[in-house]
């Protein structure tokens, strides 16, 4: 793939240079035509713009180099990590990056224990991917189901339970306002209470793929790599069956923020917190001013369905769409594939 890649870059650039002289001929055959010396004005601005791209074309090339070296460099990094003789005692401490929580919101639903068992199920490791589950509301039976995990992952209780003061046409939405206030303290305290360096958000009402852990822990290193990118999501909001394609390994660049079931780093969070919305947080997340060009990568087929038909919403669009989503049953074997197609430099050559 990579040496396809380079290919396709250098023949772009070859062919642009080509181009580029067959202007300047052309252009050079009309020299003794009348109006020479505004031909030769032209023709020096088409040059330099020409340059200018060419020397974009060929950073982007360099930048693409340089993005594959840092992965290679990484796997092969955790590689020797991995068969590293000395015990951990003897290492000094260092932050892994390959460790990504999973914070589950919830609220007043015990059908999180459906979630929390796939989660479960599925987690390949509990030390690379810790479970925190936020619980908004006070809901004394959904804490309940939640502690009956025990240590198996870490249960932490929104502290701000009042009611928001709203203006009376606005107090129909007081259930928004609450979900933004508690995303906003959920998500200050697992990156700056707890440290971690990125977090899959999952809400409490989801149903995940068996390949759920081994896509965002290999989109991840593209997430990493490349600043063109803000998010990974396990959701593709048109994912009906009769609009996809059928293969579970189709993976796009998208514009839009899918949401249900995203991962995000702690430096997007710290760009994204001093705004936060108090209400509508996704439909904030999906406002240009955010988004600032960036994209998200998003699966052709879900790697998670939702059951929540009793929410906020009161299941207007459970019953319209969202039941309709098909969720993935194959587990691909991400680790063994070349995501690197995914970074912008190479995306729009490839796909």
């Amino acid at each position: 793939m990579k040496k396809r890649i380079a290919v396709i870059g250098v023949t772009i650039f070859v062919l642009w240079n080509v181009v580029t002289i067959f202007v300047i001929l052309s252009q050079l055959s009309t020299k003794r035509a009348p109006g020479v010396t505004e031909k030769i004005t032209q023709l020096e601005e088409k040059i330099k713009s020409q340059v200018q791209a060419n020397q974009e074309l060929l950073q982007l090339l360099m930048q693409h180099k340089n993005k594959n070296s840092l992965l290679d460099y990484n796997f092969s990094k955790s590689k020797d990590k991995a068969h590293s003789s000395h015990s951990l005692e003897e290492e000094k401490p260092v932050v892994d990056d390959s460790v990504i929580a999973v914070l589950v919101f919830a609220c007043n639903r015990p059908t999180v224990q459906r979630n929390l068992d796939q989660l479960l199920k599925y987690r390949p490791s509990e030390r690379k991917f810790p479970i925190i589950v936020t619980q908004d509301c006070g809901h004394q039976p959904t804490a309940d189901v939640i502690q009956s995990y025990a240590d198996k992952l870490t249960h932490i209780k929104h502290p701000y339970l009042d009611d928001i003061i709203l203006p009376k046409k606005e107090k129909k939405f007081a259930g928004y306002h609450k979900i933004a206030r508690h995303y906003k303290w959920a998500l200050n305290y697992t990156f700056h209470k707890l440290n971690y360096s990125a977090v899959i958000i999952v809400e409490d009402d989801l149903d995940i793929s068996p390949d759920f852990y081994s896509y965002f822990a290999s989109t991840y290193k593209i997430l990493h790599a490349d600043p063109t990118l803000w998010c990974v999501s396990a959701w593709n909001d048109n994912g009906k069956v009769n609009l996809i394609e059928d293969n579970p390994e189709l993976l796009y660049r998208t514009d839009f923020f899918p949401g249900l079931g995203w991962m995000l780093k702690k430096t997007m969070w710290e760009e994204l917190e001093p705004k936060w919305p108090k209400t509508f947080w996704d439909d904030w997340m999906r406002h240009p001013d955010q988004r600032k060009g960036r994209a998200c990568i998003r699966p052709e087929i879900s790697r998670t369905s939702t059951f929540g038909k009793k929410g906020v919403s009161k299941g207007q669009f459970y019953e319209q769409h969202l039941k309709y989503i098909k969720l993935n049953s194959i587990s691909v074997p991400w680790t063994d594939k070349d995501l690197s197609y995914l970074i912008k430099v190479t995306y729009y050559y490839v796909v």
